[in-house]
């Protein structure tokens, strides 16, 4: 899709210095720019990329003045970065939108599917399903039985949503991401095996959740595994059956969270860090990368380590870490002394 510098400026509230007619079908960073391409300049830092950039149209603050000729037309607005950003928001609805039906879908006679609804390539839509209106399903989609999707809600590529699965509204889910697996539930027998436990839950997602690729959300044992409006779960994350994430809560990349977990609102997760089952978190918790969480954590705390511990104690203790070895050779000196001492 093709834009002028005119009707971006008009998109943008900015004013055209340079040639109005000038196109762009691309974006681009204003230092790795080509020609068609869209960029912007909103730190000082990168100024002089201006001067050689082989962008066709720079977005630019009102207050940037240039020191020598510069050969890409320039936008002036108020705020170089969020009118940038609006523009990525507009690009990416434009690229992703997506509308129709595939002849190479699957969709079961009982399945309700609403209208304004894309459904992709070999993309499968079982038994009693639900789609709200809106919604797009990416090609090799699986909709299991009974699943309940609700309105602009986004499953890319390859997602799997297994039976009873409920999701709200406005949710992303990106591709590989897997809902509603058994969780890990199993009795160990007296010979030294384990005996399946049934898993008979199901995963509630509420609305404007986003999951990131190929997190896996297991099914509840009984009742729901719960992931609350407005969370944000990044990619590689493992939550087990019956956790409980909060509202507003963001959680990095490759975070587990152990069965009957319950995490509050508002939390901020790093990345890599475990949590032990049936313990709970509080609100507005902030837990640093890597962290093992093996209790209960009081709203408000700031907790890093393994076994996880108030982060300002951390890194007081930290510091004597890094001095364990020095610490440890004076003792070995000292031992030496004390002996020589005592003969």
């Amino acid at each position: 899709m093709e834009f002028s510098a005119k009707q971006i400026a008009q998109l943008l509230n900015g004013k055209v210095e340079g040639d109005e007619n000038a196109i762009v079908s691309k974006l681009c960073k204003i230092e790795e720019g080509e020609k068609g391409g869209l960029s912007f300049l909103a730190n000082p830092k990168y100024n002089h990329y201006i001067y050689d950039t082989e962008a066709s149209i720079v977005i630019v603050n009102e207050t940037f003045e240039k020191e020598r000729d510069i050969k890409a037309t320039l936008i002036r607005v108020k705020d170089a970065y969020s009118c940038f950003a609006k523009l990525l928001e507009v690009y990416n609805q434009y690229r992703l939108d997506k509308n129709g039906i595939s002849s190479l879908a699957f969709i079961d006679n009982t399945a309700e599917v609403a209208e304004d609804v894309y459904i992709g390539e070999f993309a499968v839509v079982s038994k009693e399903a639900k789609i709200g209106k809106g919604s797009k399903i990416y090609p090799q989609v699986y909709v299991g039985e009974n699943v309940q999707i609700g309105e602009n809600v986004t499953l890319f590529a390859g997602v799997r949503i297994y039976h009873d699965t409920v999701i709200g509204n406005n949710c992303i889910i990106h591709s590989g991401a897997v809902l509603g697996a058994d969780g890990f539930g199993f009795a160990p027998l007296e010979d030294g095996t384990f005996k399946k436990i049934a898993q008979i839950g199901n995963v509630v997602i509420e609305d404007e959740v986003e999951i990131g690729a190929n997190t896996t959300i297991d099914r509840a044992t009984m009742g729901s595994t719960r992931v609350l409006k407005g969370a944000k779960i990044d990619n590689l994350c493992q939550l087990a059956h019956n956790v409980v994430v909060g509202r507003s809560t963001a959680m990095a990349a490759q975070t587990g969270v152990a069965g009957s977990t319950k995490i509050g609102d508002n939390c901020f997760v790093g990345g890599q860090v475990g949590f032990a089952g049936h313990i709970s978190v509080g609100d507005r918790c902030s837990i640093g990368a890597q962290s093992g969480i093996m209790s209960n954590v009081d709203n408000d705390s700031r907790i890093i380590g393994s076994p996880a511990m108030d982060a300002k104690l951390f890194m007081k203790n930290y510091v004597y870490f890094r001095k364990l070895t020095r610490l440890a050779e004076q003792m070995k000196e000292l031992e030496k002394r004390i002996g020589v001492l005592e003969k």
